[in-house]
């Protein structure tokens, strides 16, 4: 039964409220500078819109958009790039390809990058097992020892 304090429940649900600079600063782990510079760069899909007194004021969906940008840059990809995936995006419907296809080649980078790291940690994991077992052995005197 729809009574109406639900109904006043479900009104505030869907109306948000418009959070400030610094609401989306603690949310997104961003500063309010690089809110700025995102701003700035065209890097937002809409238009932040302004309170009367000319503050900025976001919508919840603009802290969706920017967590994902949060962890598109996180993952190395270039602010051009992005800047690109922003552009196609507020272009709207018909360049999904294009999209897909600047998502997919920055996955392939993120994925050799965790090859990469993944090379890297198993060898200095051998390396940490060597000292390890030397040490234990009382052996690490001379290990790598360059002077010997």
């Amino acid at each position: 039964m729809i009574t109406s304090e639900t109904r006043a429940e479900t009104r505030s649900e869907t109306r948000e409220e418009p959070l400030s600079i610094g609401e989306v600063a603690a949310r997104t782990g961003l500063s309010v500078h690089a809110l700025r510079f995102y701003e700035r760069e065209g890097l937002l899909v809409g238009p932040v819109r302004r309170s009367t007194g000319g503050r900025r004021r976001y919508a919840a969906c603009d802290v969706e958009w920017l967590l994902i940008c949060v962890k598109l840059r996180e993952s190395g990809m270039p602010l051009a790039e992005l800047k690109r995936f922003a552009e196609l995006v507020r272009q709207g419907p018909g360049n999904e390809a294009e999209r897909l296809q600047l998502l997919d080649a920055h996955r392939r980078r993120v994925d050799a990058q965790i090859t990469a790291l993944e090379e890297c940690r198993s060898v200095i994991t051998w390396k940490v097992d060597v000292y390890a077992e030397h040490l234990a052995r009382g052996e690490a005197a001379g290990l790598w020892d360059p002077t010997a």
